[in-house]
């Protein structure tokens, strides 16, 4: 049994680490990539094999404190159909690049608020999709939906186009929570988006909510599940929140005296956990949960669970590309990210290349750390036998490896012959176990607490 005291002695409460969605984290990554290097990545994809493609929205009607993506506000179309065509023109480059034959196992849209766009933006940019590449089969195609910013004309248009994937962001239901965060969404609006969502055919539905926003307390986190429970999601992500108002000036709106200290923060997750769970949900990783027919309990079950930008993934491509401002793709080959600003992508792209302007090129025992970080995040788990077999360790390296990380956890670690594993009981501890593999200085930037 792992107290709170040992939680405390061993940092979990003052911790800072990163959510390692990449290996190397985002703050590692420099100038070293170019728009051509970017360009010869995508070449090399095989043309018999599948890409992930993400569309990066960065426009919202109006701007939540809590959140610390990049986006900006507006009151009229006009700056977003001016962005949809610059993304046209950025799918354009990517079809002159990608080899014949590559299909989509995945599409995304993220913000944002893509559904901020007119039901004829959306139509124009689904049909540009449709020139780059074909749906693979059993492909995904997801759009992050703001119950405050949908109707049925704009559901039609994304029903049309193959959504089956809808992902609704929800936070709290709580109205005085909602306030302080700016961001008023009322259980029946919530309820109705749902609604006509499923008419559609949409056949599978996720949800985003936090814990650790001011005010939140046990009481508050459990109506809120239960309201969200009673939608029927086949996937819920329960993110911490993190309080960053140096990256994210909007959060300076939000009183950090009002926030739950981080063990407050641990009982938040855990009761919302509990809840997930005694409703049948399986847990996938440290903070997803599905049904247990859902793609991602399936993955976890095979050994085929991953981890990326959008969090946890039941897709097996290799290939991320990411479009729009401020995107990050993946490749074999590493990382790379477009411009951030709005106006500096948009010129990029206007002058007729890819806008990359920093990433990270894998190099040295990059991809080693990376696959143990991704083990560990999405398994709980590091196997021996897979390393040795691709990455070329030596068996006795790795076990020395886990023998020093498990020493700095006391001894709470499990450490065979097969590999390292974090009990249940430990799991709390998973990001920072992760970040004891994590070659780079992580004094370089300011990451979100550990839990």
């Amino acid at each position: 049994m792992i107290t709170r005291k040992q939680l405390s002695r061993l940092g979990l409460f003052d911790a800072k680490v990163p959510r390692y969605t990449s290996y190397p984290t985002a703050p590692h990554f420099s100038n070293a990539v170019s728009p051509g290097e970017f360009a010869s990545w995508i070449e090399a994809v095989p043309e018999t094999g599948t890409i992930s493609l993400y569309l990066h929205v960065p426009f919202c009607r109006r701007l939540c404190w809590f959140c610390a993506c990049r986006t900006q506000g507006t009151s009229t179309l006009a700056p977003v159909e001016t962005y949809v065509e610059t993304l046209k023109s950025e799918l354009d480059l990517l079809k002159a690049h990608l080899p014949r034959g590559v299909r989509l196992s995945r599409l995304h849209w993220g913000g944002g608020t893509p559904t901020l766009l007119s039901p004829d933006l959306m139509r124009g940019l689904i049909d540009k999709v449709a020139e780059v590449a074909d749906f693979a089969e059993d492909a995904e195609f997801s759009v992050e939906i703001d119950p405050n910013e949908i109707d049925g004309e704009r559901l039609d248009v994304l029903a049309a186009g193959g959504m089956n994937r809808a992902s609704i962001g929800v936070q709290d239901f709580d109205e005085q929570i909602q306030e302080t965060i700016g961001r008023p969404q009322s259980y029946d609006v919530t309820r109705a988006a749902v609604e006509m969502i499923r008419e559609r055919g949409v056949a599978s539905l996720n949800a985003d909510i936090l814990y650790g926003l001011p005010h939140q307390n046990r009481a508050r986190i459990t109506e809120t599940v239960q309201k969200l429970l009673s939608f029927a999601p086949d996937r819920v992500a329960l993110y911490g929140y993190a309080h960053v108002p140096w990256m994210a000036k909007r959060q300076q709106m939000i009183p950090a005296d009002a926030l739950p200290t981080p063990a407050e923060r641990l009982d938040l997750f855990e009761t919302a956990r509990r809840l997930f769970v005694w409703d049948g949900y399986a847990e996938i990783g440290i903070d997803h949960f599905a049904t247990p027919d859902d793609g991602l309990a399936i993955a976890q079950k095979t050994g085929k669970l991953r981890r990326n930008f959008q969090g946890y993934t039941d897709d097996t491509s290799d290939v991320l590309i990411g479009l729009g401002a401020s995107s990050i793709s993946k490749f074999p080959q590493g990382y790379a990210q477009n411009a951030p600003a709005t106006s500096a992508y948009t010129a990029a792209i206007r002058e007729g290349r890819f806008s990359t302007a920093r990433g990270h090129a894998f190099r040295g025992d990059d991809r080693l750390r990376a696959r143990m970080i991704e083990m560990l995040m999405c398994d709980f788990r590091i196997r021996a036998a897979e390393l040795t077999r691709d990455y070329g360790i030596a068996a006795s390296e790795l076990q020395a490896m886990f023998s020093q990380v498990n020493d700095a956890f006391e001894g709470l670690l499990e450490v065979t012959e097969d590999g390292l594993f974090i009990p249940p009981a430990a799991r709390a501890l998973t990001r920072m176990v992760a970040r004891s593999f994590d070659a780079y200085d992580l004094s370089k930037a300011g990451h979100s607490s550990a839990i």
